[in-house]
């Protein structure tokens, strides 16, 4: 009998061991410390959700960073006189815009707008412009400032047109004389208004003295400075060079025809599904606004005693 009980109690004794050992396996390892660990679940490998919704592949202007980016193409005349320098941080800043910056001519610009590599245009050729709207290039269109053709040229003046109030009066005297004329040649704002004043004066110029560059206003004033000869010129490309030093003067201002207004110009977007429509529109009411407008109308005031260009949009008139 005592044998038995001893068998069982050796049994009992047994089973109460292995019973422990599974739960140590169970529960983890014994720490340092005396507290027990738990193991870690094994790793299991997945693939990437993907995110949802899916992203549709889209085509935009954006950089690789995610930048808002705007293409305006603009006569040089804006970008040699330094204006653009002055105001598009402005835009840059409060709508986290980077905008890229096409400088040619303004018939130049206009195609480009045409052709759809332009969100929006900012140029000076009134009648081209009306044509380009009229062409359904062109979704909107605003008058944004002006200033004024010059004609300049060497001090001593050797065509006698200083002080003429007609600019065709004096085309005239520098076909007579021969006088050396650079002109833009390059069917921009300021080649067109050129144009039209030959044909004004009833000319057609022609000969080694009329220089046709195809180059922007910036380079026309230093070829024309270099060879001490006449060209045509906007008033604020001309003042900004006299700071880079040149020995041409103004000879002929005034002349109502020699007036210069811009405009700015939202291309069509059915021209090409990457323009910035919304950027665009939101560029025009920038420029046309008040404040923009009235940092126009300080430009080169400190340095030159007066405005490069003057205010002329639809809000600032109506402030």
């Amino acid at each position: 009998m005592y044998q038995k009980v001893r068998l069982i109690f050796i049994l009992l004794t047994l089973v109460a061991l292995g019973l422990s050992a599974c739960a140590g396996a169970a529960s983890g390892t014994q720490s340092a410390g005396g507290t027990v660990a738990p193991e870690p679940y094994p790793a299991v490998e997945t693939e990437a959700a993907p995110a949802y919704p899916p992203a549709e592949p889209q085509e935009t202007q954006a950089s690789s960073g995610g930048e808002k980016k705007l293409i305006l193409a603009t006569t040089t005349s804006t970008q040699d006189s330094g204006l653009l320098e002055t105001l598009l941080p402005d835009f840059e800043q409060q709508f986290g815009v980077s905008v890229d910056v096409i400088a040619v001519g303004t018939g130049q610009a206009l195609q480009t707008g045409q052709d759809g590599n332009a969100d929006v245009l900012l140029v000076h050729a009134r009648a081209k412009e009306d044509e380009f709207m009229e062409a359904g290039h062109g979704v909107r269109r605003e008058d944004v400032m002006y200033n004024d053709f010059i004609i300049v040229g060497p001090l001593d003046d050797p065509a006698g047109v200083k002080g003429e109030s007609s600019a065709a009066v004096a085309f005239n005297k520098l076909a007579d004389s021969g006088s050396t004329f650079i002109s833009r040649g390059d069917d921009s704002g300021t080649h067109t208004k050129e144009l039209s004043i030959w044909q004004k004066a009833e000319l057609e110029p022609a000969g080694d003295w009329y220089v046709s560059a195809g180059q922007g206003m910036g380079e026309v004033l230093t070829m024309a400075d270099e060879q001490q000869a006449y060209t045509l010129s906007d008033r604020a490309t001309y003042l900004a060079r006299t700071q880079q030093g040149t020995d041409l003067v103004i000879l002929v201002e005034g002349d109502k025809n020699l007036f210069n207004p811009y405009g700015v110009i939202a291309v069509n977007p059915d021209k090409n599904p990457a323009i910035q429509a919304e950027l665009a529109n939101q560029f025009i009411d920038w420029i046309i606004s008040v404040p923009a407008q009235a940092k126009i109308g300080q430009f080169g005031a400190e340095e030159f005693g007066q405005s490069l260009f003057i205010p002329d949009s639809t809000p600032w008139k109506n402030r």
